[in-house]
């Protein structure tokens, strides 16, 4: 009667030690997987993508799709597309943008300010997306850390 039962616990023992043996396994080729891709890049150190940021501050440039704060695009007589229309201020989903619209001489409405916060600002880009005018992007600009926080609003239209 006691043979059966030492046989489930040498059963039991045996399942334990191969699934403690499959484990030091697994854990020896992800080990030597991620020893393979540093010796990689150290024998190839052209290929790699890591930044040495700030010791290359004046040669680093951001990838294309990096969002930075929003800018309003001037031409080279500084003058802009906006026509203080308004989609983008109800296209931010958290009041980010204030467009506020002035009339010129001939009555039509303009732009007089066109307001933005940064520090309520999730970089969503929607803003961008629904301007049909063209007339703002989102910068490359990625050093944008202030002490205080009404320094981080902005008026994109000012000369």
């Amino acid at each position: 009667m006691t043979k059966p039962r030492q046989d489930v616990n040498n059963n039991s023992v045996l399942h334990s030690s191969a699934y403690y043996l499959q484990k030091i396994i697994t854990g020896l080729v992800s080990l030597l997987s991620g020893m393979g891709v540093t010796i990689h890049y150290f024998v190839n150190p052209s290929r790699i993508i890591t930044q040495q940021y700030p010791e290359n501050r004046e040669s680093l440039r951001m990838m294309d799709r990096f969002r930075g704060h929003l800018i309003m695009i001037h031409d080279a007589n500084n003058q802009h597309h906006c026509t203080g229309c308004g989609i983008c201020e109800k296209a931010c989903p958290n009041g980010t943008i204030s467009v506020l619209t002035t009339q010129n001489l001939a009555g039509n409405k303009m732009l007089g300010r066109y307001l933005y916060r940064f520090s309520q600002c999730t970089l969503c880009n929607l803003c961008v997306e629904s301007c049909p005018f063209g007339a703002i992007t989102m910068g490359q600009d990625f050093e944008l850390a202030k002490y205080d926080r009404q320094l981080l609003t902005y008026i994109l239209n000012k000369t």
